[in-house]
Formats: structure tokens, sequence, C-alpha cells
């Protein structure tokens, strides 16, 4: 499987299909995955954008397969019977969604339990599911993928922890380079002899031979695995950090030591209560920062990040063609809901040609938020029109989007904020603003405006009706009409006009482009 397009059915593995008709792709087939892992049985059904597919749905159950294997060597009876009641529950709603057949994936509990062979002919028996067990590397492999899913070209190392095993595996230019696999799990942990002395030496000896010959000192550090995901909504809580969006949440070597030091140091049922996070996530956190605190102090990372995505969505990342995995996840994934939600789907590239102009030093990153905002402008359109404002916030700060970082969230809410209200003073999401530097709030409220304006020019295409031409030396703004839209430069036009400059902090002029 390397995502090539192979027409050949055996390189459609595990999916048995291809998920793409090509690299013009656009739509993905609606799909499910069943992640079996040794804490957690989760299925995800997955739609929408090809590049960047949404989860339709997501549900997880905490069976505790891998409890006790360190000892036993086999699956914990009662995680069998959870694990096998989620299955038979995951394949009815498989193909009462139309994502039948489920593409089912088992990890480190039921390859290495003796009667992980039995389990799964037992899941085939009674579900109809068949289990494709995939050995650490693959593991490891897959995750890295997942990553790129949502970081194309992103550079450094994918640490997974799952609940019996850790992987590594190193990212090059977008590229899957070296990886490795350990019994590093916390499920597994808690097995380990000698009390505490004896678990730190285990964990320091199996880090230095799983992080030998690798180097993090000048990228980051990826974390996957609901473990780690608990710590950072941990970091946060404790920073008083204003946006619990966990994918692309950022923590820094001394953050993260800080926070470590006070999960040490605070009772579980009080963590618990600050954060909601269940009893049996958090009943594996003091292990899994102890792995975590000996993996960083090894690797030194330049920054640490936390991924939403891993092997599900590697899974697809797998079946992509490279055509297709080089566009920008974000953009299209506001083309998809521009498309399948606005009222004129398309305008969002009128637009975006009409309000580039002031923005013409701006670079490939700030164009792919300018775009992306574009394509978001008319999306909430059936909301109440007094709430339209926070509708395009939320979407804009808590979807589930990939290739966008906190702050780049935030700017979008802002821009999409101002697209329908002029103001933000007072404003529910104040906490957040502090995400954006004075700049690039400025930014945001002057993209937000311009999208406001230019949406006057909805009855047609706002690039050939009118042009704005910025000069930021002179600090002037024109407005080019063409003849036949000078009627709709009417009085509330005018009005978002002058907001628009008032933001830019510029005069302005209009003149009339006739025949």
């Amino acid at each position: 499987m390397d995502g090539s397009g192979d027409d050949r059915p055996e390189a459609w593995e595990p999916f048995g299909r291809p998920l793409f008709g090509g690299p013009e792709a656009r739509a993905l087939s609606r799909v499910g995955v069943v992640d079996i892992g040794s804490n957690s049985v989760r299925m995800v059904v997955f739609d929408g954008a090809a590049r960047s597919p949404a989860y339709f749905f997501n549900e997880k159950v905490m069976c505790g397969l891998g409890a006790g294997l360190g000892q036993t060597g086999r699956l914990s009876p009662e995680g069998r019977r959870r694990a096998l009641a989620a299955l038979k529950r995951f394949a009815l709603l498989g193909e009462a969604m139309g994502a039948a057949p489920l593409t089912v994936v088992a990890t480190a509990a039921m390859r290495d339990a003796e009667d992980g062979p039995d389990f799964r002919r037992q899941i085939e028996r009674e579900t109809g599911l068949r289990p494709w067990v995939i050995d650490g590397a693959e593991e490891a492999r897959l995750s890295a993928q997942g990553v790129l899913l949502g970081w194309p070209g992103a550079e450094g190392i994918v640490c997974d922890m799952g609940g019996s095993s850790v992987e590594l595996a190193e990212l090059d230019g977008g590229r899957v380079g070296k990886r490795r696999t350990s019994p590093l799990g916390p499920l597994k942990l808690q097995d380990v002899k000698g009390g505490k002395k004896g678990l730190t030496q285990f964990i320091a000896q199996e880090v230095e031979t799983l992080a030998r010959g690798m180097d993090c000192s000048r990228g980051r550090l990826f974390l996957v695995g609901g473990s780690w995901r608990a710590i950072a909504r941990l970091d946060m809580e404790r920073r008083g950090y204003p946006l619990t969006v966990l994918h692309e949440y950022r923590m820094t070597r001394k953050s993260l030591a800080a926070t470590i030091d006070w999960i040490e140091t605070t009772g579980v049922d009080a963590l618990r209560a600050r954060t909601g996070i269940s009893i049996e996530r958090l009943s594996l956190v003091p292990i899994a920062v102890q792995v975590l605190k000996r993996l960083v102090a090894r690797l030194k990372p330049r920054e640490i990040a936390v991924s939403g995505y891993g092997i599900r969505e590697g899974l697809l990342y797998e079946q992509m063609p490279a055509e297709l995995r080089a566009r920008d996840p974000l953009v299209e994934a506001c083309r998809f809901v521009e498309a399948s939600s606005a009222r004129f789907p398309g305008f969002g590239k009128r637009l975006y040609n009409f309000v580039l102009p002031l923005f013409g030093a701006a670079g490939p990153e700030k164009r792919r938020l300018i775009k992306a905002a574009c394509h978001l402008h008319d999306t909430a359109w059936r909301a109440h029109p007094d709430y339209r404002h926070e509708v395009c916030f939320d979407t804009a700060t808590q979807a589930n989007l990939g290739g966008l970082e906190h702050w780049e969230r935030v700017f979008l809410g802002v821009s999409l904020l101002h697209r329908y209200k002029n103001s933000r003073a007072g404003s529910r999401f104040e906490r957040l603003f502090g995400l954006l530097d004075p700049i690039q709030m400025q930014q945001a409220e002057v993209l937000g405006k311009a999208l406001r304006f230019g949406a006057m020019f909805s009855s047609d295409t706002p690039d050939t009706l009118a042009e704005l031409r910025h000069f930021p030396k002179k600090k002037r703004l024109e407005l080019v009409l063409d003849a036949r839209a000078e009627p709709l430069f009417g009085e509330v036009a005018e009005a978002r006009f002058a907001s628009l400059a008032k933001a830019l902090g510029v005069e302005t002029g209009v003149r009339i482009r006739r025949a």
C-alpha cells in the first residue's frame, strides 16, 4: 500500500476497493474504519472533502483489551466481552450508514496475545468483520501517515502511544523514515515488577533503545494517542489556555515539565473534576507522563504538537494519489463546505480575487487563510441573522480542520465574525482574541470587513463588477466600479466601504469605469 493510485485490488488493502476516483477527486466515498486497540475500540466513519475527510460518525468504547496482558500473555476476558459487544454494534451501524464493509485494524494487544488469533476468528464468526492485525512497524508508519494528512511536509518524529505499545516514526519532508516499536504502553507497564524503581529503570532502558539514532532537536515531536491527548488537556488546564481544541495544540518542553510536576502532585479526582477526562483514561496518565518525560529528555524536540490524527487517518492518506496529497487540506475542506452549504457556490473564488489587493505583501501561508475565509464567508446564512457571526466564529475555531494552527483558527474566526458584524466589542469570544497579536487582529478585521463589503456584489461576481486598489504608502483605498454596478453601491454598501477603510486607516475614493 503506497497510495500511488494502483488499480490492482491487492493495492487497496485493507479496504478492498479504491476510495478515490483519481487525483482529481474532490469528495470521499463514505468509508468506515474500526481501530481495535489495547485500551479502546473506536469506530470512525469518514465523509466530506477527499483531501480533508470529516468525521461523519465517531464512537469509542474503553474496553481494556490489553489489561493484564504482560502477566498472563492473554487478552482480558472482560475486555474481550466488551470489545466484541462494541464490534457487533459497529457492524450494524456501518451497514445502516452505508459505510459497510468496515475496515478493521488491530494493534499491539491482538498481535501480542497468545489468544489473539482465536479472538480474531471469533470476531469474524460473530460479526462478519475481518480484523487486519498489523505489526509495530506498520502501526508506526500508518500513524505517521495520519499526521501527514493534517501536516503536509511535516518534519520531526511521530510518537504514538497505545495501551500496550509506543511507536516512533521519523518524518522528513513529508516522507516516513525510520520506525521503531516498544512495549511502553501504560497497560503493559502496569505489570512491570520492582515497584517504582523497577518501572523507572525499565522505561529508561526501553526509551534509550527506542530513540537510538533519532534526532528531533530541529523538528517537532508529534504526539498521537489518547494518553498523550489527556496530558495535553491537562496542560491547557494548568495554563488557563482558552481554546480546548487538542489537534494542533503546541507545548514547549518547559511548559510540559511544569504540567508533569503538577500532575504528579495533584490527585486523580481533582484532575478529573477540572477537565472531565474519564477515570479510565486518567488512571493511565501517571505512567504515561513518566514515559513522556523520558522521551522528551532523550529526543529534545524543538516543539511538541498534539495530533488528533493517527492510524485511522493514515489508512486514508495511504490510498490518496500523490496529486491529491499535494493539495492544501484547509482550503479543500473549506471549498467542500462552500460547495455544500453556500447560497452561491463558487463565489468564494471570485471574492478572493476581489479582496487580495488589500494583502499584496501576504505570503503563501497568509493567502491560504484568506482563501479559506472567502470559501466560508457565506456558509452560515441559514443561522439567525443575530447569531451568524457567532456560528462562523465557532465553526472556524472548533471544526475538525487539518493544517490549521490555533492562532490561525482564531484569525479565521475573527475574519468571519466581521463578515457579519461590524464590531467585536463585548464578544463572548474575547478570551480567544489573545491568541492573535495586534497586527494579526487588525488584518483579520480588515479581511472580514472586505468580505462583508464584497458580499454586496453577490448578484454577480465582485471581481468583474468592482475592483479594490490599495495604496499603503499614500494611505488610500480606491473602489473602481463598473458602470453597471453603480446602482449596487447604495447606502449600506457605502457604509461597509467606509468601515473597511477605517479598519485599514486610509482615505477613500470611488471611480466609475465607463465603457
